[in-house]
């Protein structure tokens, strides 16, 4: 199996999750710096602004990162007449924040991926991550020609197989307890909610990539039992998001640390994509409502009022996106989080057979750790 670090040229093998939407270049910087690998998320970015994202992390940082696209699945719906009717629906979210209703719509929700592809074809970030999806065996080809390392996202064993047939270098295999968006993609994310610790040593039997786990990591104790199932990486999201450098406000810093574990929930509520996050007010309140818009036409229409109630640190209207494992997310630097995390990761790798793992399971090899 190849070694995360020496395949993207990383000294540890932790990973900053890409927040849609919440990422930083400070953050990713310092995550990278630490010598693992910060992630970015290009979420709703047109080709000009991920030209001066990726110039602002190269001027940040010295070592490699990854940006992140979500895919287009074929479900997503353009502008249309609707969208005035579901704008009206959230008229009570936007006088609490003192903004107008949306009187137009707007020409698109999202730029179209081909512009993303280009400006990042032209920048050529170290590492490409992508979700809700397969890329194309074009894609990954074209990553592979311009010494761009590819990783996708899984939420099942099914859709770690499909990533790993069309030549992607490491999987993540993300389990329930993560935060933000399921990135299911082959069934819905409803019929999709593997947990991190059934998901990873399955993920590890059925792909002959590294596996890189996420979900509910926010400790030592996640990062170790993620390598005793046979993961080659980490990713972690939360425990980051909660940091200084995170691009979050206090408010949802303050809501990471004090949501129990039970405390989220995953809804549509906010972008029209199942999502978890912290049942606040405006979950609520939409949820009762019945009127939850298709994607991203939700996700445009509660991103008007989200912007302004971050603004004035209005927690109950925000996003306030966070995996199970929040209560743990108590570190107040990145660098704080960073040597938490490592404290977990094993010294070394050595590979070992799978019959002595499990008489179950033959005919493969695989990474364990000591």
């Amino acid at each position: 199996m190849t070694d995360l670090r020496e395949l993207l040229g990383i000294e540890h093998p932790i990973f900053l999750g890409p927040f849609g939407g919440s990422s930083s270049v400070a953050l990713t910087a310092a995550v990278s710096e630490s010598g693992g690998l910060g992630g970015y998320g290009l979420y709703g970015y047109d080709g000009d602004r991920i030209r001066s994202t990726v110039t602002a992390l190269r001027e940040a940082t010295s070592h490699p990162f990854a940006v992140n696209i979500w895919l287009p699945t074929g479900d997503e719906v353009a502008p249309n007449p609707q969208h005035t009717v579901f704008a009206q629906a959230l008229e009570p979210f936007y006088e609490a924040v003192g903004v107008e209703v949306p009187s137009s719509r707007p020409e698109r929700y999202l730029p179209p991926l081909d512009e993303q592809l280009d400006a990042i074809w032209e920048s050529a970030p170290p590492v490409l991550s992508t979700v809700f999806g397969v890329p194309s065996v074009e894609l990954v080809d074209e990553a592979h020609r311009r010494g761009i390392r590819i990783v996708g996202a899984a939420t099942t064993v099914a859709e770690a197989a499909a990533l790993a047939e069309v030549g992607v270098d490491a999987v993540v295999a993300t389990g329930l307890e993560a935060g933000g968006h399921r990135v299911s993609f082959l069934r819905p994310p409803e019929e999709s909610l593997v947990g991190t610790f059934a998901l990873i040593p399955q993920v590890v039997d059925a792909v002959d990539v590294p596996v890189i786990a996420a979900g509910g990591i926010a400790d030592r104790r996640g990062v170790a039992a993620a390598f005793a199932l046979g993961a080659s990486g980490v990713q972690v999201g939360t425990a980051f998001l909660a940091t200084a450098e995170s691009a979050v406000n206090e408010v949802h810093r303050a809501a990471i640390r004090s949501t129990a574990a039970d405390g989220t929930v995953l809804t549509r509520a906010m972008s029209g994509r199942l999502a978890r996050g912290a049942r606040n007010r405006v979950v609520r309140a939409i949820e009762a409502g019945g009127m939850i818009a298709p994607f991203p036409m939700q996700n445009w229409l509660t991103g008007q009022f989200r912007t302004a109630a971050g603004q004035q640190n209005l927690g109950e209207l925000q996003s306030l996106w966070m995996g199970q494992g929040a209560p743990l997310a108590d570190y107040p630097t990145a660098a704080d989080a960073f040597a938490e995390m490592l404290a977990g990761v094993p010294s070394r790798p050595r590979v070992i057979a799978s019959e002595d793992l499990d008489a179950r399971i033959t005919g493969n090899r695989r990474q364990a750790w000591e």
